[in-house]
């Protein structure tokens, strides 16, 4: 895929990768061997009928494969440009077990991109019922849950913290990977089948689970506020002035505005000598935003080896292009004080990798007389999340030790009516993995409301009045002569 160049592409956020040209799509479309196993679609986590969508590219029916992919994904422009396909479904690819696998990401992109600019949008006939619905967090769980049920004939209204809706794809995405406009369009569809939107409006503190379920009269509940309490080192110098988390400066950024400083009032000071501790996905948003804010030096510090990074290799590349520099197993252990209360450097450890931890990955072993002290001015920490504790500091929901909320199978929490998922449930994970487990909420919710899920058999053979089994506890329209 064409790409703007480096040395351009570091002083600007417009977007990296420039998409297909039609032709470019159709022949790489001409890849796909429409498998009879179709591995592809297993490795998806919301199960995309891929080899469907890529023969209507080939078909040069794009509105064709724009209906097959909205049959299961909500947002395809979205997907297409943040999920780490090289994992999930081209990673299963049979292409690639001897050529270079191929590209569904950037066809499912595609697509979705011809959806934004045609103005496409698949809104079925939807008829209303009277059950009223409540979506806590509008990141991709929350717009994927809301979607299903809206579609069900239930009245949604999502609750976002935040000013403008999007939740992690807004706050935690540059522009560079995700334009906002790419965002806008794809909520604006959610907007088309009757969701409404209440920003800036923190559940929890504003009112809480039990009230939405009692007082609020909803009569399901989904919680999809994500994972996005940032995870401090705990070392000598974290409160200094010039540490802080890659949320906080991503949102910043990204959501406030801070880029165009000063057009919008929220200054972020970006140090000249930048460190980055972490090697995931959000510590290369971080390090190439820092680039394109002024720093001079950027520098990505990790204590595995290249190889154990977390981060896409397509994002570990990009960011080595615009002049991040590495320092592969190498571990801080304390943030240096300039003598008035600010970052001077950090003082740093050598590691060495021996046998693999849980994870998988080689456990770091810190090696003896190998410190050494590292300049800079600003350190950034990227290295991880947990679940913010707004919930079960305001509700009696039941969490796990580590703090999340904890489902049965179905996603229902402990609290009657109220279901979770995405990363509030089983930690970080990818976009597409939060829109599964949006979905899988959804139909367990329609199952509690005793909606018909037209997707799923039914088991007649209970008691039925007018032909329709009581345990539907639907109702259908009789016209009086």
């Amino acid at each position: 895929m064409r790409e703007q160049s480096p040395a351009v592409r570091a002083k600007n956020f417009e977007e990296v990768a420039c998409g297909y040209h039609p032709l470019e799509a159709m022949r790489e479309s001409e890849r796909c061997l429409m498998c009879p196993d179709q591995p592809c679609v297993s490795g998806c986590p919301v199960g995309i009928d891929i080899p469907g969508f890529i023969k209507k590219i080939n078909e040069k029916d794009l509105r064709g494969a724009y209906d097959i992919l909205t049959e299961t994904s909500l947002l395809p422009a979205i997907c297409g440009r943040v999920c780490p396909q090289e994992n999930q479904c081209e990673g299963v690819c049979t292409v690639g077990e001897s050529l270079e696998p191929v590209a569904i990401g950037r066809l499912e992109r595609f697509v979705g991109d011809a959806a934004i600019q045609a103005g496409w949008a698949n809104i079925p006939y939807i008829q209303p019922n009277h059950f009223k619905v409540g979506i806590v967090g509008s990141g991709p769980a929350g717009m994927a849950c809301a979607a299903d049920m809206a579609k069900a004939g239930c009245d949604v209204t999502v609750f976002e913290a935040f000013h403008q809706p999007g939740g992690v794809l807004k706050y935690g995405i540059p522009d560079f990977r995700l334009p906002n406009a790419v965002i806008d369009a794809e909520i604006g569809n959610l907007t088309k089948l009757g969701v409404k939107f209440e920003c800036n409006t923190l559940v929890g503190r504003l009112f809480t689970l039990e009230q939405m379920v009692s007082e609020m009269g909803f009569d399901t509940v989904f919680v999809g506020v994500g994972a996005g309490y940032p995870t401090m080192l705990g070392i000598p110098g974290d409160s200094l002035n010039g540490v802080l988390s890659a949320n906080e400066l991503l949102t910043r950024c990204n959501l406030m505005r801070a880029k165009e400083f000063p057009s919008f009032d929220t200054p972020q000071p970006i140090g000249k000598r930048v460190a980055v501790v972490g090697a995931g996905n959000t510590a290369m948003d971080a390090m190439r935003v820092c680039l394109r804010l002024g720093a001079e030096k950027v520098y990505c510090i990790y204590r595995r080896s290249r190889k154990e990074a977390p981060a896409r290799a397509e994002e570990v590349h990009h960011a080595e292009q615009e002049g991040v520099e590495y320092h592969w197993q190498t571990h801080p252990v304390a943030i240096l004080d300039d003598g008035h209360g600010n970052v001077r450097g950090m003082r740093c450890v050598r590691m060495e990798l021996g046998e693999p931890d849980a994870s998988g990955r080689r456990r770091p072993i810190e090696l003896p007389d190998s410190e050494f002290d590292f300049e800079a001015d600003l350190i950034v920490y990227a290295i991880g999340t947990n679940a913010n504790p707004i919930m079960g500091q305001t509700s009696k929901i039941a969490l796990n030790k580590w703090g999340y909320i904890q489902t049965d199978t179905g996603l229902a929490t402990s609290l009657a009516g109220v279901f979770a998922g995405g990363d509030i449930v089983t930690g970080a994970a990818t976009v597409i993995e939060a829109m599964g487990a949006g979905r899988r909420a959804a139909a367990s919710m329609k199952a509690y409301l005793g909606i018909r899920d037209s997707a799923r058999p039914f088991d007649s053979g209970g008691d039925k009045l007018f032909g329709i089994d009581l345990r539907e506890r639907n109702f259908a329209r009789v016209r009086v002569a």
